[in-house]
């Protein structure tokens, strides 16, 4: 899927907010559990400490924070919402939606709510989805909310993906602004991959039992061999068909913002696609892996940072569980205070 949405008018980005759970899990403390160091790991994923969320903490509380400050910098009244997507593959739990959860919490009780499932890319497609709701006049403002407790369904046993993943919540508020906004997406999906990255207890093709707890197949699994290669190449692929269809070359693009998944996966990203270093934006060091949740952190730290302000030219890139991968090119507005 691809579409150039210059002509719907100017919808942007109007506010932005994170929130990550105090504990601060590093290396060292990782190596407590399984053989492993902090050189090792920094040497294979450019990662150094992640965040892990509180027994009793699931998505939505991670989310709620999250969103109060992306609305109060959006000068927006919850009720003022018509629309909430929660893009999670760690929900509260199957049923009732995260996002019905977090609308109630905010204060949102009229907005439509569902969940999205994309894995690391499930806050790429619920951006592009509150797009079209805004430019089809079904919404007004719209949360787009990524937020992940990931900690939950790790095997604190496999060095494979322990030292990887993280918890955290990001949330945009999506709206008509003044000037700038979105120019385009580009979203796709490969499900023949879909094996290399799966949680495949508890659905309905292996119900929760005994044998597959006995089994461990409610931990995430993934083939980081394969995920690596297709993380590599859909990187690339997703940018370059994207700034093409919109008439853009990596010279109009101020920050690049990728999933943060692994610092190798990032530094050959941009260098196939000619982006200098100073113009990637990377915190996989602080907070790992935090799947849909990590491009928003990005936006809302570029906000503090004062990277993201009127005028720049941002790309944003995901990849993930499906395999599934999308990206988004905005021009910052002045929508965002």
């Amino acid at each position: 899927m691809l579409a150039n949405v210059s002509q719907n008018g100017s919808i942007g980005i109007l506010g932005v907010g994170s929130y990550v759970p105090e504990k601060v899990l590093t290396n060292d403390d990782l190596s407590e559990l399984v053989e492993t160091s902090d050189e090792w790991i920094m040497e294979r994923t450019g990662i150094k400490e992640r965040h892990i969320a509180e027994p009793g903490q699931a998505a939505s509380d991670l989310a709620l924070p999250a969103s109060r400050q992306a609305l109060e910098q959006a000068g927006l009244n919850p009720a003022e919402l018509d629309l909430v997507v929660v893009a999670t593959v760690t929900p509260d739990m199957f049923f009732p939606s995260t996002a019905s959860l977090l609308a109630s919490e905010l204060g949102a009780p009229d907005a439509a709510a569902y969940d999205l499932s994309a894995g690391c890319t499930g806050f790429m497609y619920a951006l592009a989805q509150a797009y079209g709701t805004v430019a089809g006049g079904l919404a007004r403002n719209a949360l787009v909310v990524g937020a992940e407790t990931l900690s939950k369904i790790i095997n604190w046993h496999d060095r494979a993906t322990c030292v990887l993943f993280g918890d955290g919540a990001g949330a945009v508020v999506i709206g008509r602004v003044p000037d700038g906004g979105f120019l385009g997406f580009e979203l796709g999906s490969d499900g023949e991959g879909g094996k290399e990255l799966s949680m495949p207890g508890g659905g309905s093709r292996n119900p929760s039992s005994a044998e597959t707890v006995a089994q461990e197949m409610h931990f995430l699994q993934m083939n980081g061999r394969e995920v690596y290669k297709f993380a590599t190449r859909v990187l690339v692929s997703s940018a370059e068909k994207l700034l093409d269809e919109i008439g853009r070359t990596v010279d109009d693009i101020d920050l690049y913002v990728p999933h943060q998944a692994n610092k190798r996966i990032i530094d050959h990203a941009a260098s196939k696609l000619g982006i200098p270093e100073e113009k990637v934006f990377v915190n996989v060091d602080r907070y790992g892996n935090t799947s849909s949740a990590s491009i928003p952190l990005c936006l809302a730290q570029g906000v503090s940072e004062g990277r993201l302000q009127a005028g720049t030219r941002v790309l944003m890139t995901g990849m993930g569980a499906g395999l599934t991968w999308g990206s988004a090119y905005t021009v910052w507005g002045n929508g965002t205070a």
